[in-house]
């Protein structure tokens, strides 16, 4: 496949959460630990205090810092997932349940097959479209093709929607082409307004497609602090800067479980992963390399607990195993934290 080059622009300083100047005692042993987990860039830690939070410890490794600007990857679908849920808010979509055939009528096949009709948002952000996946060995033909947009709603359909997981980043990718259409506008800029207000968040990169559409659900570019002010930004139910950014209604519709994960059996939702760590329910998002924002909800006992990690975004984390040590480190770190 033809590489496309995601430009990490170089970002200042920005900033978090009212950050102490050093790392809670606990947390600085696991954090000097994680210097030998080899393709490991940054990881930054945030911990509910009933006001707006606090930056726990952000440390760098091998050279990036927690400012480096990283492709988070398909961590990105967790922020498709976050507009589609401000969209709907402002009455801009109806529903999750929502069918995607009339909002995206002029790419759809001259003869589309049936089962199009019945393909929802939510089915698109859950991986259960039924279309055959545009990830994996089908990635880099489907971007290769002139239009991505039309080329995924031209897929073959492998089951009927709504049923097992398809992972596929060209359904967040027609979700992000839906976004653009209802907006009417380039859905970075529509990014920046909706989730700008969140203090230290930016996207720094985005790819687009031929039309111009920015990738839904991969080629994203942030910082591990800006990450971490997203997931930190869900930990307290969708509010940050004082404002409430994604209605917190969606985030629970988000964290339900509508799949399983083909990867590790685990819950999916909205663009999340569902799971537990430490005793304790975790919700994450997952790009390839070992691109992570964990979030913890607050427990009876315990206060909402976020956390980034970014890595290597050119080598695999799931066959390698260091997707698995990222998720032991998070336990670990979550249980000191």
């Amino acid at each position: 496949m033809k590489r496309r080059t995601l430009i990490l622009t170089a970002a200042a300083a920005l900033p978090l959460l009212a950050a102490p100047r050093t790392a809670q005692a606990s947390l600085q042993p696991l954090l000097a630990e994680a210097r030998g987990l080899a393709p490991l860039r940054a990881i930054a830690l945030w911990r509910d205090d009933g006001g707006q939070g606090s930056e726990l410890a952000a440390e760098g490794y091998h050279g990036f810092t927690p400012d480096s600007p990283t492709n988070i990857k398909s961590a990105s679908k967790s922020v498709v997932s976050a507009l589609t849920g401000i969209a709907i808010g402002q009455g801009l979509l109806e529903s999750a349940d929502q069918p995607i055939a009339p909002l995206l009528r002029a790419d759809l096949p001259a003869d589309p097959d049936p089962r199009l009709a019945r393909v929802t948002l939510g089915n698109l952000l859950s991986m259960q479209a039924g279309l055959e996946r545009q990830s994996g060995q089908n990635y880099g033909r489907w971007v290769n093709s002139p239009n991505w947009v039309r080329s995924a709603l031209a897929a073959p359909f492998t089951q009927d929607p709504g049923t097992r997981m398809q992972y596929s980043t060209a359904s967040t990718h027609l979700v992000a082409a839906i976004l653009t259409r209802v907006t009417g506008r380039p859905l970075l800029d529509v990014a920046g307004d909706w989730l700008g207000p969140i203090p230290g968040f930016r996207i720094t990169g985005w790819d687009r497609d031929p039309q111009g559409i920015y990738l839904g659900g991969n080629q994203m570019a942030m910082t591990t602090r800006s990450l971490l002010a997203f997931g930190a930004m869900y930990a307290r139910g969708g509010q940050a800067g004082g404002r409430q950014i994604v209605p917190e209604a969606w985030i629970a519709q988000s964290w339900q479980r509508r799949t399983s994960s083909i990867f590790s059996g685990q819950g999916y939702g909205y663009g999340w992963f569902l799971g537990q760590m430490a005793g304790r329910e975790v919700r994450y998002g997952w790009g390839y390399g070992g691109q992570m924002v964990y979030v913890f909800p607050a427990t009876r006992r315990q206060p909402a607990l976020a956390m980034a990690m970014t890595s290597d975004p050119d080598l695999p984390s799931g066959r390698t195993g260091h997707r698995d040590d990222l998720h032991r480190m998070a336990e670990r770190l979550a249980a000191a934290a």
